[in-house]
Formats: C-alpha cells, sequence, structure tokens
C-alpha cells in the first residue's frame, strides 16, 4: 500500500497463553486445565488485526521483547495484512498475558506488559505524520497512560479522530484527569468498565453517568455483550443496536474485534449508527469460534 493508514492502532501486542479449565478457580484453590496454547494477542493488536481481516488499511504502533513471542508476533501481525512500519522491538520481554477460558466460553485473564510499558510518551514524536494523517487513531490502556495522553494530544492537534476503549478499566478519577476524554469519539466500553467508571446501575443509567462526566467524551457506544450497544451523540437519546443471535464459544477478544471493526468503518466514512451495527455483527461472529484472533471473522462471515 502507498501513503499512510487510514486507521492508525496504537496499543499493546501480547502472546496469549491460554488454558481452557472446567471451572475458573476460586482464591487459593488449583483447578486441573487442558493443553497450553500459545496465541497472538494483546488489545492493540487484536483491534489491528480484526480490522484487517474486515478488509481495514491498518497500521499498529507498539513494542516488543526481542524474544520468540515478539518474532511470532511480529510476523503475524505481517501475515494478517497490519502494517508495521510503527512497531519497535526492545531488548527483553514481550508482553505477556495469562488467559482461563471456562466451559461457559467466559475468560479471566491477567497481562505481564514487559515491552508494552516502555512506550513511552517521547515516542509518540515519531508517530506524529501517521496520527496527522489517520482519519481515525484507536487506543486502549494496555501502554503506559501519560502514553495514551500524549496520543491524545497530538490527534488533538491534528483533527484526527479518536476512538479510546479505557481497558482495563480505570476510575471515574483517572478518566477524568487531562485529556482522555475530550476528544474522544466514541469512548467505546462495556458494562463492567462503565460500572467502574459511573458506578452501580444498568446500563442506560451508567450511560447517563458516563454523558455527565466532566469532561465528557464527544460521544459513547456501552457494549452490552448479546444485547448488542447503546450508542449516545450530543443531548440525542441513546440508540440502541440489537445483536444478531449466536452461540458462544469463547468470548476471549470479542470487544476488541467490535472495537477493531468499528474503528475501521469510522476511518471508512461511516457514520457512528452505521459503524456500530457493522460492530455489533462483528463481535458476534468473533464469540463462534475460540481464541481472540483466530476467531476473529472476514466480511463474508458476519452474521
Amino acid at each position: 500500500m502507498n501513503g499512510p493508514a487510514r486507521l492508525l492502532v496504537v496499543g499493546s501486542i501480547n502472546a496469549d497463553l491460554v488454558v481452557r479449565v472446567p471451572a475458573h478457580p476460586r482464591p487459593g484453590e488449583t483447578v486441573l486445565g487442558g493443553d497450553l496454547a500459545v496465541h497472538p494477542g494483546g488489545k492493540g493488536a487484536n483491534q489491528a488485526v480484526a480490522a484487517a481481516r474486515l478488509g481495514a488499511d491498518v497500521a499498529l504502533a507498539g513494542r516488543v521483547g526481542d524474544d520468540d513471542h515478539g518474532r511470532m508476533l511480529l510476523a503475524t501481525l505481517r501475515r494478517e495484512g497490519v502494517r508495521t512500519e510503527a512497531m519497535r522491538t526492545f531488548p527483553g520481554s514481550s508482553g505477556v498475558a495469562l488467559i482461563t477460558v471456562d466451559d461457559a466460553g467466559e475468560n479471566t485473564i491477567t497481562v505481564a506488559p514487559g515491552a508494552n510499558a516502555r512506550f513511552a510518551p517521547t515516542d509518540v514524536t515519531d508517530l506524529a505524520p501517521a496520527i496527522e494523517a489517520a482519519a481515525v487513531v484507536s487506543l486502549q490502556l494496555e501502554i503506559p497512560l501519560d502514553t495514551v495522553r500524549a496520543v491524545i494530544e497530538r490527534c488533538e492537534a491534528a483533527h484526527t479522530r479518536v476512538v479510546l476503549n479505557p481497558s482495563p478499566a480505570v476510575s471515574r478519577d483517572v478518566l477524568t484527569s487531562g485529556t482522555l476524554l475530550r476528544a474522544c469519539d466514541p469512548l467505546v466500553l462495556n458494562e463492567h468498565e462503565a460500572t467502574t467508571i459511573a458506578g452501580d446501575g444498568d446500563a442506560r443509567e451508567a450511560l447517563k453517568l458516563l454523558r455527565a462526566l466532566d469532561p465528557s467524551p464527544r460521544s459513547i457506544v456501552l457494549t452490552l455483550g448479546s444485547a448488542g450497544a447503546l450508542i449516545a451523540e450530543a443531548d440525542a437519546e441513546p440508540v440502541h443496536i440489537a445483536a444478531p443471535p449466536v452461540t458462544a464459544v469463547d468470548t476471549t477478544g470479542a470487544g476488541d474485534a467490535f472495537t477493531g471493526a468499528l474503528a475501521w468503518r469510522l476511518a471508512a466514512g461511516d457514520a457512528l449508527p452505521a459503524a456500530t451495527r457493522y460492530a455489533v455483527r462483528a463481535g458476534a461472529a468473533a464469540v463462534r469460534r475460540a481464541g481472540a484472533q483466530s476467531s476473529y471473522p472476514t466480511p463474508d462471515e458476519l452474521p
């Protein structure tokens, strides 16, 4: 491809170490699981691969270690068609996520950041041309928070649209400090993340509280799992987007499939409701297969 990417994902890239278990262990309990499987992952890489599978012109800016995991992760990105010119390799370990998946398809994830933690705010200067040329920049919170802030500030200066997924979930005070929210268009989060930020309440109550934050995001997409998503734009009433019915096998990475698809369709020029409808279909397709990136659909696989 010639020229900069239309969609720039700035975020984490990890090796996912996955074990299936009958049920998640309680504190102090040992559970015997299946064989260990190693897959490419990380929220940034997941979103970039999800978008690429759907035909996106997408680049990932991130950090890997000079270990076997790092070499595997870079090779996977290139094989999937994700641009890697903004990737950098550091001495040491790549990021690793320890994932357990139970028989109901629900997962728990613990992340050792590795090279992701070395993505410094000073590195953002080198990304300026890619940010300025992109239609959309998509971010998450698995890289240092100050780096995310620096990218958003650069996006604001360049008038580049920002999609932010505040995951792992952070407190309201963290999210409303500085520049994290004011450029988000949209802020994309699930019910757990919304509750962490807004407090108790159902989805619509959490959405109302999120819209009242100071500073507040320009728009919000609240994902509801099998129930689809809610969209809030400006002062308009929230719009519900239903999800197609599917049988869930594994929810790992489904939120990243949703966000990657959403960011890509926004970069391609879709309005937020149309982009969300497409993203809901991508997220639904992703839960039908095991794994994160391995579950991501191509356009002809969308329900």
